[in-house]
């Protein structure tokens, strides 16, 4: 499984969102610090009712929790656009 599928197997199985796009961004950083393998920077859009009584940091907080240490750290960069 790539970490596309892992990022949106983990948001799917915690937030059952009622919508979720995980897009790859990492061609446009290619030769930047960070880039790796191809699957390094992602831009996250997920809209999902759990998070409507959560400020802004705590969704982020959440979805980091969900997506958890391990694949967040083989991530370089992670941009969120979060609602409910």
């Amino acid at each position: 499984m790539n970490k596309s599928e892992e990022i949106r197997s983990a948001l799917q199985a915690e937030f059952s969102p009622e919508m979720l796009e995980v897009i790859n961004q990492s061609e446009n950083h290619r030769g930047h610090g960070g880039y790796s393998d191809g699957e390094s920077h992602f831009l996250v859009q997920i809209r999902a009712a759990a998070f409507a009584d959560m400020s802004r940091v705590n969704r982020h907080r959440a979805v980091h929790k969900a997506l958890g240490a391990d694949l967040v750290g083989r991530i370089h960069a992670l941009a969120l656009e979060i609602s409910a």
